[in-house]
């Protein structure tokens, strides 16, 4: 007899339908798994067959042939030991078949109870396109996967109680999703931030805009100190942001059954020793790196010019195209890595260079060669280039309560709105994200403003690409003020932005 269950399948951050079919054949009793299998799928065959023997259920003593249908496909992972258990008893005649529109994923213990597996909720997602309507999942996943609307999500903690409601003797209960709360850690806010008010405006601007931001200043200035807070600061995520970002981190296997979906945008900090394909994403099966788990957040890079240059060269392209496709022999998936790359740095190997004290002993090559690690092509996909300054004794010692997260985020939300207004329709989100002919379109210059930036242009040596990140940081300098259209001030701002303050 030839049984058929329904599952499912990742394919990066998208899901596919896998038909899990099952043949029980006279001869010698045997159990293989065909259909592009790899070996935790593999393995599959001695879980399954200690939990059917743990839940009591006969083994069936046979030639036991399981096929993953579309062949042509890599299956990975453990997620399709329960349908393979489900097909097994079905094609033995312990059970009945199973509805046509319902899906099964999860790893079996040998005992029969599920443990979770990666990617609930993008798989879940895609049920609905391929007509599933009732979608059981393992216990740690149901809260994840229950955001996915159109399908209902059961709970499956034991193979038992999966038994026993598909054979209408003890239902169990759908999941219903949570609505998301914001959660901001409470130690980490701008209030507690001392003077850096020029800085802490620059954050602002990129934060309302999503642009990506330098700074720079000798140590203990306060760098990595207003990076980590810059997340308190961002907008708040849309539905669909929460759903796109965990997703990814549900294929990486970082999301749980007390945290199943990202309410609040992610914030990245690799340390300088990552290799390139843990920065862009890899390994023979190719997982999300850390730009793709920056995704609608912040990728942090600390000490800058201490990451390989190749690391930070693989950078200049997923910038430009918000996505990264990572190729292997066997397949070849893309992830979207739409992030705000934040970078700190000091201005010498030393970190005194241009601090009163005269404490910098580095010589000029020196210098020189501390810069040569960042390329021109880099640098100038950033948007904000920014000095933090060593702070006075009396500026320290100050009781005087600074601005909050919550303030300057209610301002960053007014101006991110008006940019979704703006692009209502298009893909577009923010004002970094925009194209050149969006750029035109939306951010018009004056006569008056025309001359300032044809001055600015010629006296930085401004390259095209610069020359829109200059207007898109104008135009939501703008937005932050309400206005309409750019002026002098909004565009002088912008400029002020572009000056590099660390060159020797």
């Amino acid at each position: 007899m030839v049984s058929k269950v329904r599952s499912l399948g990742l394919g990066g951050i998208k899901g596919y339908e896998v038909s899990v079919e099952c043949y029980l054949s006279s001869g010698l009793p045997s159990f293989d798994i065909v259909g592009l299998a790899d070996v935790a799928v593999k393995e599959a065959r001695e879980r399954v067959r200690a939990a059917i023997k743990n839940c009591g259920i006969d083994y069936p003593v046979s030639r036991i042939t399981i096929n993953l249908a579309p062949a042509d496909k890599k299956k990975a992972g453990t997620l399709y030991d329960l349908p393979v258990l489900l097909s097994i008893l079905i094609a033995s005649g312990a059970m009945e078949k199973v509805p046509v529109d319902t899906a099964f994923f999860g790893e079996l213990s040998l005992t029969g109870e599920l443990r979770a597996a990666s990617g609930a909720l993008p798989m879940a997602l895609s049920a609905e396109r391929f007509g599933v309507r009732e979608l059981f999942v393992p216990a740690d996943n149901a809260a994840e996967a229950a955001y996915a609307t159109g399908v209902t999500v059961y709970p499956v903690a034991h193979v038992d109680e999966l038994l026993e409601h598909l054979m209408g003797m003890e239902r169990i209960e759908p999941v219903k999703a949570c609505k998301p709360t914001l959660h901001y850690e409470h130690v980490l806010d701008f209030s507690e931030v001392k003077g850096q008010e020029k800085v802490k405006r620059a954050l602002e601007v990129a934060a309302a805009g999503g642009h990506n931001i330098l700074l720079t200043g000798t140590p203990g200035a306060g760098k990595s100190m207003l990076a980590k807070r810059l997340t308190t600061i961002l907008p708040d995520l849309s539905r669909d942001e929460m759903l796109e970002t965990t997703e990814i981190h549900s294929v990486a296997g970082l999301t749980s059954r007390n945290n199943p979906i990202m309410s609040v945008r992610p914030f990245r900090s690799p340390h300088h020793s990552v290799s390139p394909a843990a920065m862009a994403g890899g390994t023979s099966n190719p997982k999300p790196g850390e730009i793709s788990l920056a995704h609608n957040g912040v990728l942090f890079l600390d000490e800058m010019p201490e990451f390989p240059r190749n690391v930070l060269e693989a950078l200049r392209q997923p910038i430009e195209d918000g996505q990264v496709t990572i190729s292997r022999a066997a397949q070849s998936v893309t992830y979207p890595c739409r992030f705000m790359l934040v970078c700190a740095m000091n201005p010498c190997k030393c970190g005194w260079y241009g601090h009163p004290s005269g404490k910098c002993t580095c010589s000029l090559m020196s210098i020189m060669r501390y810069h040569e690690k960042l390329s021109g092509p880099l640098l100038d996909r950033v948007d904000i280039y920014i000095e933090t300054q060593s702070l006075e004794f009396e500026t320290l010692r100050s009781r005087t309560a600074a601005e909050s997260s919550a303030e300057i985020r209610s301002r960053v939300n007014k101006a991110r709105m008006i940019q979704l207004k703006r692009f209502e329709g298009r893909n577009e989100r923010c004002n970094a994200h925009i194209g050149h002919k969006q750029t035109q379109e939306y951010c018009f210059l004056s006569q008056e403003c025309a001359n300032l930036m044809q001055n600015a242009f010629n006296k930085l040596s401004m390259t095209a690409r610069s020359y829109d990140r200059v207007l898109r940081v104008a135009r939501t300098i703008a937005d932050l003020e309400g206005a309409e259209n750019i002026k002098p001030v909004h565009l002088a701002e912008a400029i002020q932005y572009r000056q590099i303050a660390f060159k020797a």
